[in-house]
């Protein structure tokens, strides 16, 4: 199941860290590009950078890249390209009335999710794993934008619950999607990760936060975020690299 002591283990691992301090880099980029863009160039992007892993693994690691994988990779860079030529402003609703506490109450069910995903069979397992830790890399997405100032030194900003639900579902990310890779195929729980950080937070950013495209090119942003994020999908085996090199 879903091992807390594991991700503490993980941490005295050098190789770890490295990887959490260039994501807590990334993060912040992240928390900038959520409140230029709408949220959905930013999942599909986030998501996309499976392609940059392949490119690495094939470079570093001397793994050779199928056509179709090759393909892939172009496909993404084409996806992330319509999406920001057919990208409108990034919305400045804030949805309903009770929204941040409702994605609170969601990273809580994330956690319960991803305790009883982790006694599932290994396939299944790893699949809902990875969509339990993509729902809350999304909870992140979507609370960065209901938070109206990032200012700390200002109390409103702790006031927000849509601070707690952000921090609460990215720790329910590393926490589900370390047991994951832990646990079952890289690929499988990749692939769920993707799906649970990209279609629902894309969806509330359109539906109740007020993300736009340009005039008449709302068929370019789903197409583009699609075909984005069904070429991740198809690159979403370089997760399994480090452990095949090693068997």
């Amino acid at each position: 199941g879903v091992d807390a002591v594991l991700l503490m283990r993980a941490l005295r691992q050098w190789r770890y860290l490295v990887g959490i301090g260039l994501d807590g880099l990334g993060f912040a980029f992240q928390v900038v590009a959520l409140r230029l863009v709408p949220i959905y160039v930013v999942a599909a992007a986030l998501a996309a950078s499976i392609a940059v892993t392949a490119i690495v693994a094939a470079w570093m690691l001397s793994v050779r890249l199928s056509r179709a994988e090759w393909t892939a990779v172009g496909v993404v860079c084409v996806g992330l390209a319509m999406l920001g030529i057919a990208a409108g402003p990034e919305g400045d609703g804030h949805g309903p009335a009770g929204l941040a506490w409702a994605l609170l109450g969601v990273a809580a069910v994330v956690f319960i999710a991803g305790a009883a995903a982790g006694r599932l069979p290994d396939r299944p397992r790893a699949l809902a794993l990875g969509l339990s830790a993509g729902t809350g890399f999304g909870l992140v997405e979507v609370g960065v934008n209901l938070i109206d100032s990032l200012d700390p030194t200002k109390a409103a900003f702790y006031a927000n619950p849509a601070l707690y639900a952000s921090a609460v579902g990215g720790v329910a990310g590393f926490l589900l999607l370390t047991s994951a890779l832990h646990r079952g195929s890289v690929t499988t729980a990749v692939a769920g990760m993707v799906v649970g950080e990209t279609v629902l937070p894309a969806i509330i950013g359109v539906v109740w936060l007020g993300d736009q495209t340009r005039d008449g090119l709302g068929w370019m942003v789903a197409a583009g975020l699609g075909v984005a994020v069904a070429a991740t999908l198809v690159l979403a085996r370089f997760g399994e690299t480090p452990s095949t090199e090693t068997v």
